[in-house]
């Protein structure tokens, strides 16, 4: 991920990093689906070493969902020294309210899921960011 990237979490923990408010469109309740690169790259190999997989698409994708305002708090707990808060700005007409993928097919064919969980990969996205944030 790139700072400038604009995505959920590298600009929640960027305005966490440079104690800028959080901004949240809409009320927080929308949610999205989230994977850490290592297990991507897990499920990756798993499947080109699975026979029964035959080139046709496939989601690798987490199918675990997590709510904007969650997230939000969730860094902020994860990045104590922060004094931002979390702002709500209009919600988008074209934001969905939710994105949840569906990695069942996976799962049947070579049982892959999620190894990481949400914080551990946030502290690590959080620590590769510091740096980035703080040689601007």
């Amino acid at each position: 991920m790139l700072v400038h990237d604009g995505r959920v979490i590298s600009n929640f923990v960027i305005q966490a990093l440079k104690w800028e408010d959080i901004t949240i469109y809409g009320d927080g309740s929308q949610t999205r689906s989230f994977q850490y690169i290592d297990d991507l790259i897990e499920g990756i190999i798993a499947m080109m070493n699975h026979v029964e997989w035959n080139s046709w698409p496939i989601n690798l994708w987490s199918d675990e969902e997590i709510n904007m305002k969650n997230l939000a708090k969730t860094i902020l707990k994860l990045i104590p020294e922060s004094k931002s808060k979390i702002i709500f700005q209009p919600l988008p007409s074209d934001d969905p309210k939710q994105r949840k993928a569906n990695s069942q097919l996976a799962k049947n064919l070579f049982w892959r899921e999620t190894t990481i969980d949400l914080e551990h990969w946030l502290k690590k996205t959080i620590e590769y960011f510091r740096p980035l944030v703080h040689d601007w």
